[in-house]
């Protein structure tokens, strides 16, 4: 399998099976509910993890929480609650809403709140080194002493602007590692340099350093993090000494006409709303129509053309006629050994399902988490996936079935008018009938 490397920009290949691939992502601040931006390296990288293993490789994703920052400060000052207690409350909402995606959990999900005496320990040796210094009680990453900063984003240094101004930095590149505490905030942590707490940057060197060890396989996160976020962990973690990841992926970003959606610029549509009205399974298939290194628009059309592919997939057991397919399982495998090409995969998703090849598209499907047409024909039937266990929905209520049944009676009764109405009926309560040899089969709308 390869993927493409940002550091390198080329495609390179990962080590052999078993491995191992050891992957650390970045994930959310928390201070309210993520946005569906925010979900798509949660699941590109789930998705690759889980690839990995149905490959044989020993693969390990650990992904961070962010649970102390300016964010989480100035969202609490206005909501007049501790900042640890929203921290704690948006973590529960952050877990509640990607459980929500049916995908697994990542195999570590550390807090920041968690590391500190490795976070304090790394920017002890950055002192050391000369890479970093002391200003009133503040510690900042001295930019000029690390030649090789910009490598991973192509930045150079003499363009780059502030990223914190502030009057107690050396050089205005240089970066907060430590900040000390400041009126109003209330949370804090006992230093070398006094209380303070960590820089959001060298909070994911430690972390992944302490899971993962002082060199792992890819490091991921969304391309809107490369820099700064992405070149100070470089820095940090090879200034420190540690090779640090050998590859670096970026996810594209999610799009609201063609504005990149993010909680800053205030065009979020959070998670949770996107997954109580659509449902899980389109917004899965609006991520797997964009290669993930592409940019994805997030709209009412594309959502509905989602739902439909959706809808497609879920009654694929309706074609009838089967039909050979131009790819088999090898076509599919090589799509995504190549950089994790879904584009590709779905398409040869869309044709078994027009040639009926029901196993194929089974076996395709649930390595995205997703049910297969086999399961969504059996009520409440339950699929091994890639992900673990993958449950058709529930079976349709007594009342549906008594609707459906006196629809069987009115239809053998040649009784139009009320088979036509009751159908309406059953519409409505949220199920499509469909007539069977054996009489009729219900099967939940999509959404």
């Amino acid at each position: 399998m390869q993927v493409y490397n940002s550091l390198t920009r080329t495609k390179e290949p990962l080590p052999p099976a078993p491995g191992p691939v050891r992957m650390y992502v970045c994930g959310p601040t928390v201070y309210q509910r993520i946005h569906v931006g925010n979900a798509r390296p949660f699941v590109v990288f789930l998705w690759m993890r889980n690839w990995l293993r149905a490959k044989g490789y020993e693969a390990t994703l650990v992904e961070n929480i962010t649970d102390v920052n300016d964010k989480i400060y100035d969202a609490a000052r206005a909501q007049g609650i501790p900042s640890a207690e929203l921290a704690e409350r948006a973590t529960r909402w952050y877990l509640e809403d990607t459980d929500g995606l049916g995908l697994g959990r990542p195999d570590v999900e550390p807090l920041a709140t968690e590391t500190i005496p490795e976070i304090v320990a790394l920017i002890e040796e950055l002192v050391e080194r000369g890479l970093a210094y002391e200003s009133q009680g503040d510690v900042y990453f001295r930019v000029a002493a690390y030649p090789a900063y910009g490598e991973l984003s192509g930045a150079k240094p003499e363009d780059m602007v502030a990223q914190e101004p502030s009057d107690l930095k050396e050089d205005p590149r240089d970066f907060a590692l430590w900040k000390a505490t400041k009126p109003g905030e209330d949370t804090f942590w006992e230093s070398p340099w006094g209380r303070g707490r960590p820089g959001w940057h060298i909070e994911c060197s430690a972390m992944a350093e302490k899971h993962l060890g002082p060199e792992f396989e890819l490091h991921g996160g969304g391309l809107d993090l490369r820099f700064p976020h992405h070149e100070n962990e470089v820095a940090q973690s090879r200034g420190a000494g540690r090779p640090f990841a050998r590859m670096w992926a970026h996810n594209g970003m999610l799009e609201l006409a063609q504005e990149k959606m993010s909680k800053s610029l205030g065009n979020i549509v959070s998670l949770h709303d996107a997954l109580e009205r659509w449902g899980r399974e389109p917004l899965l298939l609006l991520f797997l129509g964009a290669h993930y290194r592409q940019p994805v628009e997030f709209s009412e059309d594309a959502m509905e053309q989602a739902k439909a592919q959706w809808d497609d997939f879920r009654t694929a057991f309706r074609v009838a006629e089967r039909r050979p397919s131009a790819f088999g399982w090898s076509d599919f495998a090589r799509a995504l050994d190549d950089d994790f090409n879904t584009p590709n995969a779905l398409a040869m998703l869309h044709d078994w399902r027009s040639a009926g090849q029901l196993e194929l598209l089974g076996r395709g499907l649930t390595v995205f988490g997703l049910p297969s047409p086999q399961a969504v024909q059996v009520p409440g039937h339950v699929s091994e996936s890639l992900f673990g266990k993958v449950t058709a929905r529930l079976e349709a209520p007594a009342e549906v079935r008594e609707l459906a049944e006196r629809r069987q009676e009115a239809r053998a009764a040649r009784e139009v008018e009320e088979a036509d109405r009751l159908r309406a009926e059953i519409d409505a309560a949220g199920w499509e009938v469909q007539d069977v040899a054996e009489g009729f089969r219900l099967v939940p709308r999509g959404r």
